[in-house]
């Protein structure tokens, strides 16, 4: 896109009124007040109407108040709304209101968003001519998360169960295969490798110790950061299967290890249950399977379902990697 001086300094005013509602937004519904007595808030950060609205009155407000729209085309409604869209972003990163793993998976709904509030800003100034009535259009849009969010609050979140599998191919003896799944010593540093999701900051894996053996025993499951999942074992079939429940132990977790909207065992997003379970091919050649659990709780479970199951397919292909390497060592 083109700019000459007049356009950027009309454009970069719409950019900070559309940052600065972000803000403000952010700020009331991260603002813990207005509990319904049942342990919820009316204003909630995980909420449709902020994470799905605020993008969209974020967009339009910043193309109706932008100055100067002649020249402006279609696609100038798609993309300057991103702008703020971003900005906003990257402050609630550095003012510590939002973890990176849930800035990367709001991103994407930001941007399209942003650009429908851009879109219907562009047909609101088509259809209004009146200067002062588009203004009483962008205060009723902007103010849309704040009328819905107490609506919202009135249903309960939904839950969801849903299964997660993988699965790699291991060229050990079974019994080899076993002895790396019951138990799993420290992975060493050069055992680890690059993963987007550790990078986003999710811990890596440290060990699994196992406490007694067969059903009833518990291993030990701990992460980076004091993180610690009790794995109560429920099933126990040697060389064939071994099946557990997950709790996390959230009392050790230290409050800066996860961002408080992904915490594991927390309202919105738990573990429940995990396994391994042998598949035989040949002599040396073994399927092995890697499955689990997760309960998700959200108001909008068809979208953060998506990012969940990728989540905990990376985290589960990991572990599999290194103990397909130790096995095959």
């Amino acid at each position: 896109m083109k700019f000459n001086p007049n356009t950027l300094k009309v454009t970069l005013p719409a950019v900070a009124a559309g940052l600065i509602y972000g803000l403000f937004c952010r700020f009331v519904f991260g603002w813990e007040f207005g509990g319904m007595g049942n342990g919820s808030e009316v204003f909630a950060v995980m909420s449709a109407a902020f994470i799905f609205v605020v993008p969209v009155s974020l967009g339009f407000l910043m193309m109706i108040v932008h100055r100067k729209r002649e020249g402006l085309r279609f696609w100038h409604y798609l993309i300057l709304p991103w702008m703020p869209g971003f900005l906003f972003l990257f402050c609630t990163l550095l003012l510590a209101w939002e973890g990176i793993i849930c800035i990367v998976l709001w991103i994407p709904l930001v941007m399209c968003l942003s650009s429908l509030g851009g879109l219907l800003a562009m047909l609101a100034l088509y259809l209004i001519k009146v200067r002062r009535n588009r203004m009483y259009c962008a205060t009723l849009v902007c103010a849309l998360p704040f009328i819905l969010a107490p609506v919202e609050n009135l249903k309960e979140r939904a839950s969801e169960i849903r299964t997660v599998r993988s699965q790699v191919v291991i060229r050990a003896p079974v019994d080899v295969v076993w002895k790396n799944i019951e138990r799993v010593p420290v992975i060493t540093e050069k055992e680890h490798r690059f993963s987007l999701v550790h990078l986003m900051g999710f811990p890596r894996p440290i060990e699994a110790r196992l406490i007694g053996e067969g059903i009833g025993a518990v291993r030990h499951a701990t992460f980076e950061g004091d993180v610690l999942f009790l794995e109560h074992v429920t099933e126990w079939q040697r060389n064939e299967k071994l099946s557990f429940t997950i709790t996390a132990n959230t009392e050790n977790i230290p409050p800066d290890t996860f961002d408080e909207h992904v915490t594991i065992g927390g309202p919105y997003f738990d573990v429940l249950n995990g396994g391994y379970e042998i598949e035989i091919l040949d002599e040396k050649t073994i399927l092995l399977h890697l499955s689990s659990q997760q309960r998700l709780s959200t108001n909008f479970n068809f979208y953060s379902h998506l990012w969940t199951e990728w989540l905990m397919k990376n985290i589960q292909d990991y572990i599999l990697e290194i103990i397909k390497e130790r096995c095959e060592a």
